[in-house]
């Protein structure tokens, strides 16, 4: 009774919806089928076809057979409640009335019956949520409309369920890395208040190192934000050359390259290029320095910026250890570095060529990893010559 009253009730509220899809199509169907009732009828009574028409001459059967010529006929008139033009509209209406109420019926159950399919994809997806998203719709039946729906919610959720996953990692990342330096810095402040014979050169070494890991914990959250800032997308557009962007960038690194005993080589050319001139100078700034943190002693480091086809390119290569192929698109992922799971904060926490993917991808641009076969990366990322294209790539050569 309880399951009667449950369908009696959804069958209620689809009836008196007005805007549900079933009631539209019902009144679309019936709507077709009674003009095209009406054009046959009109037809009929216009064209007036042989075979509607039947001989309207007849003998009245009452009329006495003996008459003379000549003689008046008496005739009797019939009631007019029960002529036959009364009779003729009484029964058109009631057909009418009929195919009406036959046509709103069928076109109800053809409706729902083509809808049905619809309906089960919408109960399925609403049960997907957040922690079931690796489920799937898994249509079967003829390959239609609602079947290519249903396989590109699919992926839909699958898309979904690999962003939440990464998120999901990330956090977790980023919660450890946070956690390490703050620990350290607790216990770093307890030992020196703790020791009795603390003198000012021993809290003096206490205050240096915490300033050390506070300075970590300033890059970390820095690299967090600016990649944040990159998924975020481009809010306004400016014109950016990357040869000025590369140049600032060498000069204030070649120091540091100079320390390490790498030779920075730089071939740059006017190449103008649309987007974010901050999040750009952070895309070069995160490849110069990867290429400088994972180099080898009396290594290279090279620079070029030019135009190509079009569109502004910046590329950077250097030394350094052989990577595996397969490795390249596990190390765009946040707090990941070659050959270790986790990252270590003296080489850097492993957002430099995530936070690079994450900018190129909001600036539409195209990126191109080729590793070398003695030992090191090159990376290209082409900008487009206005906003707009497709989204940002990784390619693995």
């Amino acid at each position: 009774m309880r399951r009667f009253t449950a369908m009696w009730l959804a069958l209620r509220r689809r009836v008196m919806s007005w805007r549900s899809l079933q009631t539209r199509l019902t009144f679309l169907y019936a709507g077709l089928f009674c003009a095209c009732v009406a054009v046959l009828g009109t037809a009929a009574v216009i064209f007036k076809p042989d075979f509607l028409i039947r001989d309207g001459s007849h003998s009245d059967p009452e009329a006495p057979s003996g008459l003379a010529p000549g003689c008046p006929r008496v005739v009797t008139p019939a009631h007019p409640c029960f002529t036959t033009g009364t009779r003729n509209w009484t029964g058109g209406a009631i057909m009418i009335t009929i195919v009406i109420l036959l046509a709103i019926a069928a076109g109800w159950l053809i409706a729902g019956r083509v809808l049905q399919p619809l309906r089960g994809i919408i109960a399925s997806a609403r049960a997907i949520s957040a922690s079931n998203l690796n489920e799937r719709l898994a249509l079967d039946g003829p390959d239609d409309e609602f079947r290519e729906l249903g396989r590109t919610l699919d992926d839909l959720f699958g898309r979904l369920e690999a962003s939440f996953a990464s998120q999901r990692h990330f956090v977790a990342n980023a919660s450890h890395e946070l956690r390490t330096p703050l620990a350290a810095e607790r216990t770093l402040i307890q030992v020196a208040l703790a020791d009795p014979s603390a003198n000012v050169g021993t809290l003096r070494s206490a205050c240096e190192q915490v300033l050390a890991l506070n300075d970590q914990q300033e890059r970390l959250i820095e690299g967090l934000l600016t990649l944040a800032t990159s998924e975020r997308g481009v809010s306004e557009w400016e014109s950016v050359d990357l040869c000025e962007v590369a140049a600032r960038v060498v000069a204030a690194r070649r120091p540091e390259a100079e320390r390490q005993g790498l030779e920075v080589a730089a071939a740059l050319a006017t190449a103008r290029a649309s987007g974010n001139p901050s999040l750009v100078e952070s895309l070069v700034a995160n490849l110069v320095d990867n290429a400088l943190r994972h180099n080898v002693p009396d290594g290279r480091v090279e620079i070029a910026t030019e135009m190509t086809a079009g569109r502004a390119t910046i590329s950077v290569g250097n030394t350094g250890t052989v990577i595996p192929p397969d490795e390249i698109e596990r190390l765009a992922q946040p707090f990941q570095k070659l050959g270790r799971e986790r990252v270590l904060p003296a080489g850097g926490y492993g957002l430099g060529l995530a936070i690079v993917y994450a900018i190129a991808r909001a600036h539409h641009a195209r990126l191109a990893a080729r590793v070398r076969p003695g030992g090191g990366l090159d990376i290209e990322v082409s900008f487009p010559d206005a906003a707009g294209g497709g989204a940002g790539t990784i390619v693995t050569v």
